[in-house]
């Protein structure tokens, strides 16, 4: 599931990734008035002045390979740990060769620029910024403030250590009763819809960091109405984190950022926030970067069907990116409410406590590769998967 790559320290120039095979469609204006700040020099000496001709999913028949596919930005120092436990100091050579403590997390304003542009449209959403055009973009990016501080920090008396839950929405957790152990993690991390009135026993009570797009924060509302959910997990000093998956995603961000209605798109005239419960801060709102993402797929969950035709849509879950950085900003994980061997035991959410439903695999998920990740993960003791040998008792299996 992991696979070691060559990783190069140079970012790729305007001019070497022409050299690699790419399909033009449609070019975008030459952008006018540059800020200094954009007006970075590549590796090879050379100005990137302009965006990149824009580049057509439609142009490939399945997922492009660059010569920069598997180059990432990385952010120094990397985070140091006490924690003797930490997945930081993990043996396990395969994760070892795939992980990078110091992954770029985040995207902002501050580390964004027309040579990272153009380098970034080469890769379809939310992977990167491909299809786009540049000032649609832009105009959102550059609202994004530097985060003043790391998403977690350890708590007094942890002896270094922050000790992450993660809680995803399976089946597996209704009757669990697995709510106070998940509370009693330093931090919990949700996703979605996560709803938790009614349902305190078995997922728990508390967030500590909510992740989420544009649509799963609004379609959430209509959608599991009828289950209870009336908003977004809100404690006091919650953080939110962004996955930005479209062009709908960097509307959302403007409208959010500017205290304003969206002016365009499928949320057009929405108040991004006032669908956080009154604990939209800015200090407290991140935005996944494109680069984080990539990483994910290509060093854990690259799927066959980035091969097929419908390659575009293909992406890891919601619940997959949060697990991933709560293992770059965490010492210990646990998961729970994630797919496991035998998720057929079990309706599809843990809302579902009266009908039987089944996992829908939608094509743009791989939900067996991401199974048997977790599974993975959790033989080699890198994470701990919350799972059932009796979906009758809740009995846990043995670690």
């Amino acid at each position: 599931l992991w696979v070691e790559r060559g990783i190069s320290t140079l970012p790729p120039t305007v001019s070497n990734a022409k050299q690699a095979k790419v399909a033009v469609s449609t070019t975008t204006k030459p952008v006018t008035k540059l800020k200094m700040d954009q007006m970075k020099t590549s590796a090879h000496g050379a100005v990137a002045e302009t965006p990149m001709p824009v580049l057509s999913k439609k142009s490939f028949k399945k997922l492009p390979q660059w010569d920069f596919e598997d180059v990432y930005n990385q952010d120094a120092p990397p985070r140091q740990t006490t924690c003797a436990q930490s997945v930081r100091n993990s043996e396990d050579e395969s994760f070892k060769k795939a992980f990078l403590p110091n992954m770029r997390l985040f995207l902002h304003k501050d580390n964004i620029n027309m040579s990272e542009w153009n380098r970034l449209s080469h890769f379809n959403n939310p992977f990167g910024f491909m299809e786009f055009k540049y000032d649609d973009v832009m105009a959102s990016v550059q609202l994004i403030p530097k985060p003043k501080e790391p998403l977690l920090s350890p708590k007094a008396g942890s002896g270094g250590c922050i000790r992450c839950a993660v809680v995803g929405t399976a089946g597996i957790l209704n009757g669990s009763k697995m709510g106070k152990e998940i509370d009693s993690h330093d931090y919990v991390f949700r996703m979605n819809g996560a709803i938790i009135k009614g349902y305190e026993e078995d997922v728990g009570n508390k967030t500590s960091v909510y992740v989420h797009t544009a649509h799963s924060i609004t379609s959430s509302m209509y959608l599991l109405k009828k289950y209870g959910y009336s908003s977004v997990p809100n404690d006091e000093g919650i953080k939110y984190v962004l996955i930005p998956e479209g062009m709908r995603d960097f509307n959302w961000l403007q409208g959010l950022l500017k205290g304003e209605r969206i002016a365009a798109g499928p949320y057009q005239n929405k108040r991004p926030r006032t669908y956080y419960a009154g604990q939209y801060n800015e200090s407290r709102f991140y935005v996944l970067h494109q680069d984080f993402l990539r990483y994910v797929r290509n060093r854990f969950l690259k799927s066959p069907h980035l091969n097929a035709s419908f390659w575009a849509i293909v992406r890891p879950t919601n619940g997959a990116f949060t697990s991933f950085l709560a293992l770059h900003t965490c010492d210990t994980v646990s998961l729970y409410g994630f797919m496991t061997e035998d998720y057929k035991k079990y309706s599809n959410y843990y809302v579902e406590k009266h009908v039987k439903t089944h996992v829908v695999f939608y094509a743009n998920h791989d939900y067996i590769l991401e199974m048997k990740t977790w599974k993975k993960l959790h033989d080699s003791k890198i994470i701990r998967l919350y799972q059932r040998a009796d979906s009758d008792t809740g009995t846990e299996k043995q670690k």
